[in-house]
């Protein structure tokens, strides 16, 4: 879950180009101590919301794999996508964009967070943080991938939302203080960013290969495996 903090953390200064304008609209600049914290993190706790529930259901998607007895694969497989997409991505040799989501999806998530904006209100801070986690973003992706190799729908939730948890110190400075980040201290932490993707992605092949180091490349027993092994140890 750390990895997954600190992929939130290096991510949340891309986040503020992405999300940045966002938070500057909020309805809680007119507001003044603990009230517009409280704003703030509310709005915060939608997106994290979102995140844990994204979380559990692709570790139920990685939970269906390692039933299936696929989890080694899984791991290195994503641990090969995230490596190809640092050197694919931050390399320029990609020469496409990555994909958005379907066109009528954003449209509509889009037109509802606008109009719960365009309200000013309070009450709808909640709201907004939970259709703003739902706009397409890479980094997301990423943590979702993630979420799928953890194989549990638990695990995948509490690694979703260790990355909205890692995202939280920028988007809650950015709200507060408006411009307060300049762009060469956010461009310099974003050149952080292919680093943690390379990091996570090595770690998670060193993962599927089950060399028996504790923590970092445990031994991985498939759910059929473990089936007969205790049926063998039956009296």
């Amino acid at each position: 879950m750390i990895g997954a903090l600190i992929l939130g953390f290096v991510g949340s200064f891309h986040c503020i180009g992405m999300c940045g304008p966002i938070a500057l609209t909020l309805p809680v600049q007119h507001l003044e101590g603990y009230k517009k914290m409280a704003g703030i993190l509310l709005y915060n706790a939608g997106r994290i919301t979102t995140y844990a529930l994204l979380g559990m259901i692709f570790g139920w998607v990685g939970r269906q794999l390692y039933l299936g007895g696929l989890q080694q694969w899984l791991s290195i497989g994503i641990g090969v996508v995230l490596l190809l997409a640092v050197l694919l991505k931050y390399t320029g040799a990609s020469g496409t964009k990555s994909s958005h989501l379907p066109g009528i999806y954003l449209t509509k998530i889009k037109s509802a967070l606008g109009a719960l904006l365009r309200q000013q209100k309070f009450s709808t801070l909640y709201g907004i943080g939970v259709l703003n986690g739902l706009l397409p973003c890479g980094l997301v992706y990423l943590a979702i991938a993630g979420a799928v190799a953890t194989g549990e729908v638990w695990k995948g939730s509490l690694f979703m939302a260790a990355f909205g948890a890692g995202t939280l110190p920028a988007m809650t400075t950015v709200a507060w203080f408006s411009h307060l980040v300049s762009i060469g201290i956010r461009n310099r932490i974003r050149s952080l960013i292919p680093v943690v993707v390379g990091v996570m992605g090595i770690l998670l092949i060193l993962r599927g290969l089950n060399l028996g180091i504790p923590y970092i490349s445990p031994v991985m027993s498939s759910h059929s495996e473990k089936v007969v092994e205790r049926c063998c140890h039956k009296p």
